[in-house]
């Protein structure tokens, strides 16, 4: 039986689609203690874009010994063969070394991870802001040259739990230099999700004037207070259509323990199905796999729409 649907009215002050940039494999699960076979990960890739998410970050070539959830990328990778690679199928890499292996296996979209705060850029890097730019400016210049398409993560653009409040002009200029390295698309990050509405409009106004133009830039908030949804949609008002969600709203950072789940994918598609927004994804189909990765994860899913659909 078909699950219920929200009730269509349309939002003209919404894009007419979005696309949704699932993190679930990648960023979903990068914080579970329990190791996920690679077969179950491969799957849940499989699932995912079966459900319609044309974009799917798989996972991350970072050392092993930093992120032992995603020691596995090869192997992930060899499994899903080229389900697994090109333009749609990005894959997380913090340096040149990481990059080597991503190119071995093929892949076609990288995407770099920086910070707003020097404090978190030591934490997440073990370097600063300004040594990080450095770092990444040859894995960009050789993606580039390889033909691949690459994202630029920003963390804590909106605060840090060590430096607090982050000013607007502090993280402008980190994802600025990030841009000009030649980066395609630039990712701002709610790390532990403390953003407001009013402070999301305020950094896209400053990123625009900055040269950095909605068209450009996704969203990618943490639900720690509620706030997700609220702030996601206050993005696309402005313009954005790139959205970062993760089905079942997995999630955090192993960095910044008051980082909690990401935006659940299913709650953003009710969301914006409601709103006569296109994604092309299938609730149905999505929200079967999350049950099924709740199932082998062994607890419910965090998302409120699976919840309420499933009874769970």
């Amino acid at each position: 039986m078909r699950l219920p649907l929200p009730q269509v009215e349309p939002d003209p002050t919404l894009p007419s689609s979005v696309t949704i940039y699932e993190v679930g494999p990648r960023d979903g699960l990068q914080n579970e203690s329990a190791v996920v076979p690679a077969e179950v990960k491969a799957e849940f890739v499989r699932r995912l874009a079966a459900a319609g998410l044309s974009t799917v970050e798989t996972t991350s070539f970072v050392d092993p010994r930093w992120v032992p959830q995603l020691a596995d990328a090869e192997e992930l990778l060899g499994l899903l063969g080229d389900e697994g690679r090109g333009p749609r199928r990005p894959v997380l890499v913090p340096n040149e070394r990481g990059l080597d292996r991503a190119l071995a296996a093929g892949v076609g979209a990288v995407a770099i991870f920086g910070s707003a705060t020097e404090t978190f850029a030591r934490k997440n890097l073990n370097r600063s802001v300004e040594e990080s730019v450095t770092m990444f400016r040859p894995v960009v210049e050789r993606s580039r040259d390889a033909g691949l398409w690459v994202r630029a993560y920003v963390s804590m653009c909106f605060g840090d739990p060590w430096e607090g409040p982050v000013p607007v002009g502090q993280v402008v200029d980190v994802c600025r230099r990030l841009m000009d390295l030649g980066c395609d698309q630039l990712s701002i990050g709610d790390t532990i999700g403390v953003g407001t509405t009013g402070h999301v409009h305020r950094l896209l106004a400053a990123l625009d004037a900055a040269g950095i133009g909605v068209d450009r830039v996704g969203v990618h908030f943490h639900d720690t207070y509620g706030q997700a949804l609220a702030n996601t949609v206050a993005a696309l008002r402005d313009g954005v259509t790139v959205v970062d969600a993760s089905t079942g709203g997995l999630g955090g950072c192993p960095y910044a323990k008051s980082a909690t789940g990401n935006l659940a994918t299913e709650d953003l598609v009710w969301a914006l199905d409601g709103a006569g927004v296109s994604t092309g994804v299938d609730l149905d189909a999505l929200v079967d796999t999350s049950a099924w990765m709740a199932g082998h994860l062994g607890r419910p899913s965090p998302s409120r729409v699976v919840r309420a659909l499933t009874g769970g």
